[in-house]
């Protein structure tokens, strides 16, 4: 697969609790990228955050939190973000979504 150099990162920014079904959001998600046949996804987990409830999420032994954040990041062309929106939209119940145009360096092996 080859990516165009200028293409879309799609940033999912939610909870680890978060679930679809009795699966974690964030693993339903990327599972449906992989299924859509999206370059790639990759997620991230947070040792602190906080969203739209300003509660604060953390790591930290004393006020270890069950529900630390977690960002999915997925890129791939534009065209291919804007097909797996409306599949990430009815997957989400809440969370942020963001979107930014990135350049492509490299995708895969040099020989690619």
């Amino acid at each position: 697969m080859k990516l165009p150099e200028e293409a879309v990162l799609l940033r999912l920014f939610t909870g680890e609790q978060e679930k679809l079904g009795h699966q974690p959001l964030y693993e339903a998600v990327v599972m449906k990228a992989r299924e859509m046949h999206l370059a790639g996804a990759t997620v991230l987990r947070g040792p602190l955050g906080f969203g739209h409830s300003s509660r604060i999420r953390s790591a930290k032994i004393l006020c270890l939190s069950e529900d630390l954040p977690v960002v999915v990041e997925i890129v791939d062309s534009e065209q291919k973000i804007q097909e797996f929106l409306p599949v990430l939209d009815g997957m989400i119940g809440k969370g942020l979504l963001t979107l930014e145009k990135v350049r492509v360096l490299r995708y895969g092996n040099k020989e690619n």
